[in-house]
């Protein structure tokens, strides 16, 4: 089944996350490696919520990972992939720099490439290559945060990729390369 992690998978994820750990990027250095981080996710297609610490005595918690991965899954096919940790790492720095508990709302978390290839064909806005297909994008916004504050912030980190799109009402993150764009 698609939307399952076998077990095999959870061994994965904590190999990953602990790759993950050792090559953590520059902006992520000034991060205490014995403070828990956690994640605030809420899946706006799938009604799913994921309010957990991912990250704890200095590692990543597999279990924990492999729950966010689920919820951030492609919704019309649910497929899933791993997701890149340093994108929670992101998020929990963005929601400290707004200085929020409020969850991120996820308009689009991993994509398949079937679904990033309908998407593409419909928008010009969708890139191809896209870095959701590699589980390293998340679109959000964050209730009683504006979104002009939202970009500032995802900005500030300096981590990946940010597109804002105020038309659209969401805020593209991503570890990718470090860049900005405007969407509509």
């Amino acid at each position: 089944m698609p939307n399952l992690v076998r077990r095999r998978d959870l061994l994965k994820f904590g190999v990953a996350a602990g790759l993950a750990a050792i090559a953590a990027p520059a902006w992520a250095q000034n991060f205490d490696v014995w403070q828990p981080r956690r994640a605030i996710l809420d899946n706006l297609h799938t009604g799913e919520k994921f309010n957990e610490v991912y990250y704890a005595n200095g590692s990543y918690l597999p279990d924990a990972l492999a729950e966010a991965t689920r919820v951030m899954r492609d919704w019309r096919t649910g497929e899933e992939r791993f997701i890149d940790p340093a994108l929670f790492d992101a998020l929990h720095a963005i929601g400290g720099k707004l200085e929020t508990r409020a969850p991120f709302q996820i308009i689009s978390g991993y994509r398949s490439p079937r679904t990033n290839a309908m998407l593409h064909e419909r928008s010009s806005g969708v890139a191809s290559n896209s870095q959701h297909t590699v589980g390293k994008a998340i679109d959000v916004r964050v209730p009683g945060v504006e979104l002009s504050n939202l970009r500032n912030a995802a900005l500030a980190l300096g981590a990946g990729g940010v597109g804002f799109y105020p038309v659209s009402n969401f805020v593209h993150v991503d570890t990718g390369r470090v860049r900005q764009w405007r969407g509509s």
